[in-house]
């Protein structure tokens, strides 16, 4: 038997860190990688439910495997991921070529899930575990994308719902990992090569409070700041009703955390952070943003910014273009509002008609664009720290990396080569709006 895998992943940095989850229990199973899905024996879709698009491109990509299937009635298709939670009996009654659905809360039990399925091809759904409890720990190897940064869940689920999220709903409540299986797993990737981790979590600010502990959170940053090896640590993603002092002080004292704050805001409007249920006003915004400058001046700061919720009138947006001149963000990652069904911001009055989130979508790109190209400005002429993450796709004559900002650097390669995950010392010779230009310090 042709025994091949391919996994096509949509959506956020969780969902990655679980594709990784998948494939490694497909090559404990015997699998090898397929670089084509059409050439594989089992085709996993691994789903994101979080905007309305995404959503019709993996309709569209499942729809696109019936031919697949009818050819070769022998592959397995398994949807997994937070449609497959939401909308799992829906997708086995249009999509016939569907074997196995599998929702969220069975990420590590995939292979059971498998080789059960293999025993007596019956179509499986099984997505009702109890979104309350967290994932079975993984007892596999992982089947990591890159060879020198890992992902590691330090917690499951969210406790806000926001009202345009669907998280919460797909993804059950906030459970968080043991603080020991965290620091085993990323001191075992430490000793197979890993140099940088990010800390992922929907709220990781709340990692720890179900446990009923305080400061968790910075508790477990300052543990695997000090694992030797540990060479950068990053996070993902910070509501900044729950970013605490504590939180930024051990950012600020740390040698290995990144000195990157991503706090999304969604709106520069008090009204509508309020009605999106987000529980902060823009001045305790404002003061955490002030906060943070205090501790760390040099801090890159970023956020997430959404246009055209429910309500938003032309002075609430206003208030937005205002909080982005104040802040002064390093970026802001925008989107239009989405309708996702099963949340209360779907069905709230006074829908902003899709011309005008677009035409406000283009104004806070380009006030944005104007202070993501003046903070790489102030860069110009420094020498950066940057982790080398190889050749740019775009040409590869140039090295590219990171900065513990976060922030892309180009260099040319010349005659030289670099490791993967070494680092290196490059002076910024010109900024982009979205990279730095420079040349390495021998």
């Amino acid at each position: 038997m042709n025994k091949t895998y391919h996994i096509l992943n949509y959506g956020c940095q969780m969902n990655e860190s679980d594709a990784e989850h998948f494939a490694g229990q497909l090559a404990d199973l015997g699998y090898q990688y397929a670089d084509d899905f059409h050439d594989a024996s089992v085709i996993l879709i691994n789903t994101c439910c979080v905007r309305e698009g995404a959503e019709k491109k993996i309709y569209g990509k499942i729809g696109e495997l019936k031919a697949i299937k009818a050819a070769d009635p022998s592959k397995i298709v398994c949807v997994t991921g937070c449609m497959a939670q939401k909308d799992g009996d829906k997708i086995l009654k249009t999509y016939p070529q569907v074997d196995l659905i599998i929702g969220t809360s069975y990420v590590n039990n995939f292979s059971a899930i498998l080789e059960g399925f293999k025993a007596n091809r019956q179509t499986q759904n099984h997505v009702y575990a109890n979104l309350d409890q967290a994932p079975d720990e993984f007892e596999g190897h992982f089947v990591r994308k890159s060879s020198f940064s890992a992902w590691v869940p330090i917690m499951y689920g969210c406790n806000n719902f926001c009202t345009y999220c669907i998280v919460p709903y797909v993804r059950g409540r906030e459970r968080s990992r043991s603080k020991e299986s965290i620091l085993a797993e990323i001191t075992k990737a430490v000793a197979e090569g890993y140099k940088e981790f990010t800390l992922l979590g929907q709220n990781v600010n709340s990692y720890g409070k179900d446990l009923g502990l305080t400061y968790a959170f910075s508790d477990l940053l300052r543990a695997v700041d000090a694992i030797p090896g540990v060479e950068r640590i990053r996070y993902m993603t910070s509501h900044p009703r729950d970013m605490q002092e504590d939180l930024i002080k051990t950012v600020a004292e740390s040698k290995h955390i990144c000195k990157h704050f991503h706090i999304p805001v969604q709106s520069g409007s008090t009204r509508i952070i309020k009605a999106m249920n987000r529980s902060i006003s823009r001045e305790a915004y404002l003061k955490l943003v002030k906060l943070i400058r205090s501790y760390v001046p040099d801090a890159v700061i970023t956020t997430d910014l959404i246009v055209g919720f429910p309500g938003e009138t032309e002075e609430d947006f206003q208030d937005t273009l205002k909080l982005l001149e104040e802040v002064d963000y390093d970026v802001a990652y925008t989107f239009i509002y989405s309708k996702r069904s099963g949340t209360p911001a779907a069905s709230m009055p006074d829908q902003v008609p899709v011309a005008v989130k677009k035409e406000r979508l283009r104004k806070l790109m380009d006030v944005q664009n104007v202070h993501s190209l003046g903070r790489n400005k102030r860069l110009v002429g420094k020498t950066l720290e940057v982790l080398v993450e190889g050749p740019s796709h775009n040409n590869p004559q140039v090295c590219s990396g990171r900065t513990d900002g976060n922030k892309l650097v180009l260099w040319p390669l010349g005659n030289k080569q670099y490791e993967i995950g070494s680092k290196v010392k490059v002076h910024i010779d010109r900024a982009q709006t979205w990279l730095l230009k420079g040349s390495v310090i021998e």
